[in-house]
């Protein structure tokens, strides 16, 4: 893969091979819910097909934060400082 997924516990998936053992070590329950599906349909498609490793990676982070509920910060939101005069309202 292009780039390493770091996986809880410091350990990292560098290659194809490393993503396959490791879904197919997660208990079977795991390895049933929908995002792990779509991750190893991925890896199948690219060792397959010889696509692009980017969707693996996609996959597999995804089903990896499938817990992670996104949060807004409303604190990081930039300030308006109001409208841009048009010349047509001066």
């Amino acid at each position: 893969m292009d780039d390493p997924i770091l996986l809880p516990g410091r350990r990292q998936l560098v290659t194809l091979r490393d993503a396959a053992d490791y879904i197919m070590k997660l208990p079977k329950a795991e390895q049933d819910l929908e995002q792990w599906q779509a991750a190893v349909e991925a890896l199948l498609l690219v060792v397959e097909l010889n696509g692009p490793t980017m969707m693996v990676r996609i996959g597999i982070v995804r089903a990896l934060n499938r817990d992670v509920e996104r949060v807004f910060d409303t604190s990081r939101k930039d300030t308006h400082w109001g409208r841009p005069k048009l010349k047509r309202d001066a």
